[in-house]
């Protein structure tokens, strides 16, 4: 009996050795493959990553002319090393501080008003979801949409076409007699903020909603299925299941919405401003331009972008912060 157990257990620790000597082949085997898979999926984003850097983190040399009084015709090597002295005299001169003053207003009136709106693209989502007929929903999705891919120019066109003083909508109301003198929809610093505002709605509406109609297509059937079998109607299932469902999609874009307070883009107010709404339309990004290419001071213009982009990436991770602490997951 002590001989058979002794050679029980000489054959268990053999099986025991080759199982661990398989694994460990194995695993050697492995290793090789994880690692040229890995290397390969590296080699597919390579380009990606030039191009990031290329765009992204080489242009940020132009810096550099922050600290010069940069005058084209001498280039670089000819201008003058000034230091920080344009930094110092954007807060050393009243004027220049009235000026920032006004136009960080208006940026931050714009992209609050922005963050304000940016529930509607849910909304629309939302409810384009709940209609039944494919052929209808495809085709608001559709017309709703292309308006993100026409340019600001074609925008301000249809815009002067509408809203001039001889455009289409004084002409009908100057017809019924409701006017006896053009209202001035364009040429007006009234209401610039909010106009600009649903500008930026009708164009984005449709384009913002994607997003939405992708997570929604990403809830799990079974939860509205309960939910019908509960007796739940369908704005009972819009509330208490696909929209708590797309909250955390909302609330990501929403972070990021606040980081980029300062980023309003230029494109949309380099077109509709005027000498008439110039002083509420001008926000940050179209101020340096206009100080950079209008008023010949590159050098002043690269210190307020290098300021607005050290601002915007603090506003980034602050925010990323607050939803670290929040909702325990960051966004960056």
């Amino acid at each position: 009996m002590v001989m058979a157990t002794s050679v029980t257990a000489t054959v268990a620790d053999q099986i025991e050795d080759r199982t661990e000597a398989g694994r460990r082949e194995k695993r050697g085997h492995q290793k090789p493959a994880q690692g040229r898979k890995s290397y390969g999926m590296f080699l597919v984003i390579v380009p990606f990553l030039v191009l990031v850097f290329l765009f992204s983190y080489f242009p940020l040399y132009g810096w550099i002319y922050a600290l010069f009084d940069y005058k084209p015709a001498l280039g670089l090597g000819g201008s003058e090393f000034v230091g920080l002295q344009w930094f110092e005299l954007l807060v050393s001169s009243p004027t220049q501080l009235a000026q920032i003053g006004q136009v960080l207003l208006n940026t931050l009136a714009i992209s609050f008003l922005g963050i304000a709106t940016s529930v509607l693209p849910l909304a629309f989502a939302l409810f384009l979801n709940e209609v039944k007929t494919p052929w209808f929903r495809n085709a608001v999705q559709t017309l709703t949409t292309l308006p993100n891919f026409i340019s600001w120019v074609l925008v301000y066109m249809i815009a002067f076409s509408l809203f001039s003083s001889s455009g289409f909508v004084n002409n009908v109301l100057a017809d019924y007699g409701l006017i006896t003198a053009p209202l001035k929809f364009l040429d007006s610093d009234q209401n610039v903020w909010i106009t600009m505002t649903l500008w930026s709605v009708w164009k984005g509406l449709g384009w913002g909603a994607i997003i939405y109609l992708a997570a929604i297509s990403g809830i799990d059937p079974a939860l509205h299925e309960s939910a019908r079998m509960d007796g739940a109607g369908r704005f009972q299932t819009m509330w208490y299941i696909t929209l708590p469902q797309l909250m955390p999609t909302y609330l990501v874009l929403l972070l990021l919405s606040v980081a980029n307070l300062l980023n309003n883009g230029m494109e949309q107010y380099f077109v509709f401003q005027n000498a008439f709404n110039k002083e509420s339309i001008q926000v940050l990004d179209l101020y340096v331009y206009n100080i950079g290419m209008t008023g010949n001071s590159l050098s002043m213009a690269t210190a307020i972008g290098m300021l607005k982009s050290i601002i915007s990436v603090i506003l980034l991770f602050t925010v990323n912060g607050i939803a670290k602490r929040v909702r325990g997951e960051s966004i960056v």
